[in-house]
Formats: structure tokens, sequence, C-alpha cells
């Protein structure tokens, strides 16, 4: 199995071998791999490869999954909605 071809996190397109490398470069958590790789950070929200990442983790670590340090994602919907109308008229002139 070549580790390039793994797709962990479809959202950023990153590899097993990309989340290996972060976390033998000693990136041990998901906030730092998260802030390094963005892993989490797509559309998705993380629904997709956080458990992927957490078992990565916790294989390093010789952890549990549940002990792996890791803290939901916080969802931040925009500030306030916005119609498509507003959009069109700045394209419009």
């Amino acid at each position: 199995m070549n580790l390039k071809d793994v797709i962990v996190c479809r959202c950023e397109d990153l590899t097993l071998e990309d989340v290996r490398k972060a976390i033998a470069e000693g990136y041990i958590s998901w906030d730092e791999l998260k802030r390094v790789l963005r892993i989490g950070l797509g559309p998705c929200g993380g629904k997709t490869c956080r458990l992927l990442v957490l078992r990565e983790l916790a294989n390093h670590l010789m952890l549990s999954v549940d002990q792996v340090n890791y803290r939901p994602t916080v969802v931040r919907p925009p500030l306030r909605s916005t119609s498509f109308e507003v959009f069109l008229k700045e394209e419009n002139g």
C-alpha cells in the first residue's frame, strides 16, 4: 500500500503520508494537526477525517483513541446571513 494513495481528508486533499509525516515531526494533537495541515477545516468539518487522524495519533502515542487529546471543532456560522441579491448587485454595479 502506497501511503500517498490513501486519502485521509478529502476536503483538504491530505494523504495518510501527510498525516504520518506531521505526527513524526512532533504534531501530536488534533489542534496542532489542524493548524499545520488544515485537517478538519474543510466543508465536512472533520466528519470524514477526524476519526482516521485520531486513530493515527493513538497508534503513534500507543494510546486508545479515547485518550488522545481532542477538542471538538467549533463551528462558527456567519455573523449574519446575506442574500444572494447583495452579491448580484455588487457584480452588476
